[in-house]
């Protein structure tokens, strides 16, 4: 009975990349190519590399997009195959023996986006692949469709759930009314502006920076008139919600987990990405900040908090929930991945909660949030078949250190150096320590059960093993229809 409860849990349908175990043997469902056809063995590889092109694009590791190269090459009979997946390119060789040159194709990402139904149809056709058997042309038109598709959602209601998630995060660190409209407002604004830069070419740290600067000045502007309109509140906090506006979708989470899966240098080159673009965040911040002084206008010090307490906790679980929720629609998530990513959202700021009661502190409090959120969510994920690291993003955005970034930056700008040094390294160990948190969930999640392959792949695994002869019959049909 307890193991029937768990299956139901863990559930039977997984995520494509855990169906993958590196090293294992992988039955190709079809005639082998032949190692002389050229043409053949690029037209796989091709396929392999635009596979994996979307899944960097998408943020997915450079370990684990490898390795479904690898598979994709390996269903087709291509299994002496070198994958070298690095921060914007791909490269994949196919060895055909010691008398032929090996064929190679090589694959460029130009640039990052946040389209996770994108990332969804690419895990499905990887599916597809490998159970219907489906040819490699096939699959390229399918692989056109899912690039060339518009976005699921329009442009104008992806920039209202950027603003709810900022609204989500000024309810968690316990805004007011007044708080929470400045932050939907604000961000409306700031993500309206980018993509307006973004469309006319313009760098992402300016992008940043721009958003940095206008995250700082309604709040200043309220603050500086707090009397005459005869309201109260802490202005930290809808800059804070900015703040984590902008560093919700930042590649921190695919860096740190570069790095610990063995692929450093595409980690680092990552995490100097994710480290200029909070660079330009923390630069806007600062040129808001000395313009407000210079207009004879001020922001309160660093002893201006949100307190947390236990009458708090409703509001910070229902402010993490809209806020992962916001940020899954934002990132055009599949309908059936908003709610998964909204039971991730309670899930981390309820953890936050509870351990807010304790003397965890907040590196340790983030990681263990972090590791529950990769864990419930890499399950979650099996059974809703959404990819885990739409739920692992969605879920640690209402951990982000948006405050602690801001009030760090501010202490040093304002005098207080040491403080302000203290709050900034705070920052950054809170964001690795939830990146690398939610690679440990996932892992877990990941080696809890066991994927099982098919009867028919199953039964000649066993007969390559064994060295018995084998023989695989699979029942040829037609490809359903794709709709992008």
């Amino acid at each position: 009975m307890f193991r029937q409860g768990l299956d139901k849990i863990l559930g039977d349908a997984t995520a494509t990349i855990d169906t993958i175990e590196p090293g294992s043997i992988v039955v190709a469902p079809r005639k082998p190519i032949p190692l002389d056809d050229e043409a053949a063995i690029t037209e796989v590889l091709d396929l392999a590399a635009r596979i994996g092109a979307v899944l960097l694009d998408s943020g997915t590791g450079a370990i684990d997009t490898g390795n479904q190269i690898a598979f994709v090459a390996s269903i087709y009979g291509l299994e002496d195959v070198v994958v070298d997946v690095t921060f914007n390119r791909i490269l994949v060789s196919a060895r055909r023996g010691p008398t032929l040159p090996p064929v190679t194709t090589v694959r460029t990402v130009h640039y990052r986006s946040l389209d996770f139904t994108r990332l969804a149809h690419v895990d499905r056709l990887v599916r597809r692949i490998r159970q219907l058997a489906i040819t490699p042309g096939t699959a390229h038109r399918i692989v056109d469709g899912i690039v060339s598709a518009p976005h699921p959602y329009p442009y104008w209601l992806a920039n209202l759930a950027w603003g709810v998630l900022a609204l989500g995060i000024s309810i968690l660190l316990g805004g007011t009314t007044l708080v929470v409209l400045t932050a939907f407002l604000t961000t409306v604004v700031i993500v309206a502006l980018n993509r307006r830069l973004a469309r006319i070419g313009t760098p992402i740290f300016f992008q940043q920076m721009l958003g940095g600067f206008i995250a700082v000045l309604p709040a200043a502007g309220l603050y500086h008139w707090r009397e005459a309109l005869d309201v109260s509140f802490a202005p930290s906090q809808i800059i804070a919600a900015g703040i984590v506006a902008l560093l919700s979708g930042l590649s921190l989470v695919g860096s740190v987990q570069d790095a610990i899966t063995g692929a450093p240098i595409t980690g680092t080159a990552r995490f100097s990405e994710v480290v200029l673009m909070t660079g330009g965040i923390l630069a806007g911040v600062a040129m808001a900040i000395r313009l407000v002084e210079a207009l004879g206008g001020s922001l309160p010090g660093l002893t201006t908090t949100s307190p947390f307490g236990p009458s708090d906790v409703a509001a910070t679980v229902i402010g993490g929930a809209i806020a992962a929720g916001a940020f899954a629609l934002a990132s055009y998530a599949e309908r059936r991945a908003i709610p998964v990513a909204l039971g991730a959202g309670v899930l981390a700021s309820g953890v936050i909660s509870g351990l807010s009661l304790t003397d965890a502190g907040a590196i340790v409090s983030g990681a263990v949030a972090a590791i529950v959120v990769g864990l419930i969510g890499g399950l979650a994920a099996r059974r809703a078949l959404v990819p885990p690291l739409v739920v692992a993003v969605a879920g640690i955005t209402p951990l982000l250190p948006g405050l602690a970034m801001y009030r760090g930056l501010y202490g040093v700008m304002s005098g207080e150096t040491l403080a302000g040094f203290g709050e900034l390294a705070t920052a950054i160990a809170v964001g690795c320590s939830i990146a690398a948190g939610v690679t440990l969930g996932e892992f877990i999640a990941r080696t809890l059960k066991r994927p099982r392959l098919p009867a028919a792949l199953a039964r000649q695994r066993d007969a390559l093993r064994d060295g018995r002869p084998h023989g695989l019959t699979l029942t040829r049909r037609k490809p359903p229809r794709w709709n992008p």
